[in-house]
């Protein structure tokens, strides 16, 4: 019994972008590169309908940390205000 090959994101983005080109058929990519002709073609799909998110998703991460580091250091604000209205009230 065979164990299924793992593939990178990378090589099957490699493997779908050569797909996209359309230079060679994917028979021939597929021998090139020793995986199935059915999975190129699944790959090419699912880079040219997926291919838009690569873009947005690198935006949304980066506006989630910065709402993420946007509320901790709101946090730790109101914590120090909170420690120097104690404070003060101590030593008045």
């Amino acid at each position: 019994m065979t164990k299924r090959k793992r593939h990178t994101a990378k090589f099957k983005f490699q493997v779908a972008l050569e797909a996209s080109k359309n230079q060679r058929t994917r028979n021939q990519i597929a021998s090139d590169l020793g995986v199935h002709p059915t999975q190129v073609s699944q790959w090419k799909r699912e880079l040219l309908s997926n291919g838009n998110r690569i873009f947005e998703t690198k935006t949304s991460r980066r506006e989630k940390l910065l709402v993420a580091q946007e509320t901790a250091l709101y946090e730790q604000i109101g914590r120090l205000n909170m420690e120097l209205e104690w404070l003060k009230k101590k030593a008045g």
